[in-house]
């Protein structure tokens, strides 16, 4: 059943001005229905990841509430409704800045056309944009500099995605500079992901290197354990020694 009267005409027109094709599926399912499930998004509309189409509703400046609530078959899956009406950011109504053909290729020669967290060689038009820190959190940057945007692939994008959505921050803290000390904002030099005390290591082996992964894989399937876990088992053995 649908809460749409509960809701103020200014607040009404301004929900009903987003363009974002996600974002409009969730805002016109909560008009209908009062929620929208993470089910719904799957199974109704076909999105894969169903955060990432509240998170544009989220990026347009429309507050939502995420709560539990039980599957078709049971089981306690996400639902998202509208928030307080109190937190709608006007200034974002419109969704992110786009970002220019230049902007992304000066991004792509900086980087030597490297995914920034994997380190993988790709093609400029495998590569997306990302802001270092959250655009939920920091929102956009009406001076676009170089340096607070990278470029990702798509998995580590998606990956970064759901790590920064499981992070406190990201829900209330929403503070720039826990981002920034955050390996999703800074690759390189960091101090916690998402806010919890992990390091992480992207490793690639390419041309003749890929015998050596063979090699160790072959080893960790005969010991009966991930790989991962040699390979971390490996380097223990060695700065031992």
């Amino acid at each position: 059943m649908s809460d749409k009267t509960t809701y103020p005409k200014e607040f009404l027109a301004y929900i009903q001005s987003i363009t974002n094709k996600r974002a409009k599926v969730v805002i016109d399912h909560i008009l209908q229905h009062g929620f929208i499930t993470t089910e719904d998004l799957e199974n109704t509309y076909g999105y894969n990841h169903p955060p990432r189409a509240a998170r544009d509703v989220r990026e347009a400046g429309i507050p939502l509430e995420t709560f539990k609530v039980k599957s078709s078959d049971g089981k306690s899956i996400a639902a998202y409704k509208f928030g307080s009406i109190d937190n709608l950011q006007i200034n974002r109504i419109k969704g992110r800045v786009s970002f220019s053909k230049a902007f992304k290729r000066d991004l792509y020669e900086l980087s030597t056309g490297q995914c920034a967290v994997c380190n993988g060689n790709f093609e400029e038009r495998y590569l997306q944009i990302d802001h270092k820190t959250p655009y939920q959190v920091g929102g956009d940057l009406s001076d676009h500099s170089l340096d607070e945007f990278m470029l990702l692939c798509s998995s580590c994008n998606r990956a970064k995605s759901r790590s920064c959505e499981h992070c406190d921050n990201w829900e209330s803290g929403k503070k720039v500079d826990i981002c920034k000390q955050c390996y999703w904002g800074n690759p390189i030099t960091y101090s916690h992901i998402a806010m919890k005390d992990i390091r992480r290591i992207e490793l690639q082996w390419e041309g003749k290197e890929v015998n050596y992964y063979d090699k160790m894989q072959k080893n960790a399937e005969k010991k009966q354990t991930e790989l991962h876990e040699f390979v971390k088992q490996i380097i223990k053995e060695k700065m031992k020694g």
